[in-house]
């Protein structure tokens, strides 16, 4: 992967919409702090992440977090966690496995292929 000039942080990128106000942010982005390491092959002016969630606090709240990157498909992932934290932590690692599936998805198989060489075993009956 090459270096990105101006990497994608989640403090950078990160909306926060319906349910939330501007004074959730900064502890949102730290509960997202973990997705830094992902987005960085990023670039920071092609990739937005917007979290909302509705009927906050009660019973039946849920937290839909949004993720688009410039030249891939939108991400959409969500939580019925009832506790806010845990539904932000579940949606933050489903967005973080979706997100490695599609760069795996995308890269070349060859790639692939050098990355997970593995000796091969003796399996000749003559030796």
């Amino acid at each position: 992967m090459t270096a990105v000039a101006d990497p994608a942080t989640v403090q950078e990128c990160l909306r926060v919409g319906a349910g939330f106000s501007q004074g959730d942010r900064n502890w949102i982005a730290e509960q997202f702090a973990t997705l830094d390491a992902r987005l960085a092959g990023f670039h920071a002016d092609a990739t937005e992440i917007e979290v909302m969630v509705k009927d906050r606090n009660a019973r039946g709240q849920k937290v839909t977090l949004e993720c688009w990157i410039a030249g891939r498909d939108k991400i959409v992932t969500t939580s019925t966690e009832e506790d806010l934290k845990a539904a932000l932590h579940d949606v933050r690692d489903d967005l973080r496995r979706k997100l490695d599936d599609q760069k795996t998805r995308q890269e070349p198989r060859n790639n692939r292929h050098l990355r997970e060489h593995v000796e091969p075993t003796t399996t000749d009956p003559l030796t």
